[in-house]
């Protein structure tokens, strides 16, 4: 099975490109966020014709996650099911060939110390109690997409630049830390140790071309499913290229969690 994910800021704007990404890379799954669409305006036909089974989570001009499949998906949820009152579309799970598949979008912050910022902190904690009461470590799972928090200094080209950020405060590491702790392997540090690989570069610094990055957007896995990954990325020249200076979030790499074929023992 192949698995990516990439924050595609705006379905709309960059439904061509995903469409051409879908045709070279044949992904079985595909992660989506911040879609800025509401589900009436997703553009079903377009996937299914190229093969894809869509489940979204929209809202209008925010946010909005979707998963595409080629097998049928199966146990959808479309929100963490907590206590919490909340409208934002960051949320989406679905069972696929056995996997436990969960695409997130998590909130930036804004400032540290703002409204935004709690909300952000409580949402990865709200993450973490989601998966301590639907799943189990055990399961076979992956949880994909836009973390908005960069793991470690060795996930950012120029650490200091950064350090105070909602993408790199100490806060927001620990919540992603404790997240982790739940069972999940990041699959990209497992493949790829050595830091200095990113997903998410500013246009408006220029920091594509110069690599001026932080790598923000994560595939993480239960042991299970970590063991038995290897990893792709597509970090594109020319032609997405040039789109990450017309694309204000700048994601412009992919992550692959690749496996061939599942053991019966997978399947559910």
């Amino acid at each position: 099975m192949k698995i990516a994910t990439w924050n595609v800021n705006s379905i709309r704007l960059r439904l061509d490109r995903l469409l051409r990404w879908l045709d070279r890379y044949r992904p079985d799954v595909m992660c989506l966020q911040e879609l800025k669409s509401i589900e009436e305006k997703f553009p079903f036909d377009a996937l299914r014709e190229v093969g894809y089974f869509v489940v979204v989570c929209g809202q209008p001009t925010y946010n909005g996650v979707a998963i595409l499949s080629r097998d049928e998906p199966m146990k959808i949820r479309k929100s963490l099911g907590d206590s919490k009152e909340d409208q934002q579309a960051r949320f989406l799970s679905a069972l696929i060939r056995g996997v436990h598949v969960l695409c997130v979008y998590v909130p930036n912050g804004s400032v540290v110390g703002s409204e935004k910022w709690a909300y952000k902190l409580e949402w990865l904690g709200r993450q973490r109690t989601y998966l301590e009461t639907h799943h189990d470590p055990s399961e076979t799972l992956a949880l994909c997409g836009d973390f908005n928090v960069a793991p470690e200094d060795r996930d950012v080209a120029n650490p200091e630049k950064w350090r105070d950020s909602v993408l790199c405060q100490e806060r927001g590491r620990r919540a992603l830390r404790e997240l982790c702790g739940w069972g999940l392997v990041d699959v990209f540090r497992q493949h790829h140790p050595e830091g200095g690989l990113y997903s998410w570069w500013d246009y408006r610094q220029l920091g594509f071309p110069r690599n001026d990055g932080l790598r923000l957007d994560l595939v993480l896995a239960t042991e299970s499913l970590a063991r038995r990954s290897g990893l792709g990325r597509d970090r594109s020249t020319g032609e997405k290229g040039e789109a990450a200076f017309r694309s204000r979030a700048g994601h412009r790499e992919f992550f692959r969690l690749i496996r061939s074929a599942w053991s019966a023992s997978t399947h559910q």
